[in-house]
């Protein structure tokens, strides 16, 4: 099913470049087509389309099979002990790392969100890389998202559901950088209905990053598992997992919006 639909994304694409030379030849030429014309001056641009639509394809497929590596049918009923193979208030980051990426999702599936008021100040924060499409997830958030390394968030609830926060990220020479402001509110999950710490971007940041939103939920006092997700990557069936751990440190403030 998935080589159909890239064999027919791949054939769509260049087809559609060809008509398009073929239509400049007609318009350029009058009803005489000359092919041999079309086929010397698009022979470079074809090639070009060719490779370009054969990136998309295979980020296509990627996305594909990053979504099924989440597994299928929800949440299977397992507790957050019997997934991390560890009592929940005994776990760490280390016990999230062995986890394949469908049982890192039924972690977050099992897990309960956090008391909003108690989720204040500055965590550390670490991408967990599972899945095709984790390279590209952990570059993405340390030379785009929070350059050039992300390092954590913080939080802050300034009122009795909502709140704002930022990214913390190391410059050079290990500077902190307090960047990327975001809204916090608790709701429904946008991934499968239950309750969530929902950190959202599009108040504040206009780039890429428009439209990420990320998803908390607490496995003990000092280890959260998270979710985030952009339009661009399919949204909330695509997202990438991550961690915020504590013991937290004091809120600073942002240095900058966006």
């Amino acid at each position: 099913m998935l080589k159909s639909m890239i064999i027919f994304f791949l054939q769509s694409c260049i087809t559609s470049r060809i008509t398009k030379r073929i239509k400049k030849g007609v318009q350029d030429h009058g009803k005489n087509i000359n092919f041999y014309k079309i086929k010397e001056e698009g022979f470079i641009e074809l090639g070009i389309v060719l490779v370009f639509c054969t990136v998309i394809a295979l980020s296509f497929a990627a996305t594909g099979v990053n979504v099924l590596q989440n597994g299928i049918g929800g949440w299977n009923g397992k507790s957050v002990t019997e997934i991390l193979g560890v009592p929940a208030d005994k776990a760490t980051v280390k016990d999230i790392e062995k986890l394949s990426k469908a049982d890192v999702m039924q972690l977050f599936y099992a897990a309960d969100a956090p008391s909003f008021e108690r989720i204040k100040g500055e965590y550390k924060g670490q991408i967990i890389n599972v899945g095709i499409l984790a390279l590209p997830t952990d570059y993405l958030t340390h030379h785009f998202f929070c350059p050039p390394r992300w390092v954590g968030k913080a939080f802050f609830p300034f009122e009795k559901d909502k709140g704002w926060g930022y990214n913390v990220c190391y410059g050079e020479g290990n500077k902190t950088i307090r960047m990327r402001k975001m809204d916090t509110y608790m709701g429904v999950s946008n991934i499968d209905k239950k309750n969530s710490f929902h950190i959202h971007y599009a108040s504040y940041n206009s780039d890429l990053f428009y439209t990420m939103h990320d998803e908390m939920r607490k496995i003990n006092d000092n280890l959260y598992i998270g979710m985030g997700y952009m339009a661009i990557t399919g949204g909330s069936i695509n997202p990438f997992p991550f961690v915020h751990i504590g013991p937290p440190t004091p809120w600073v403030g942002i240095d900058h919006d966006g």
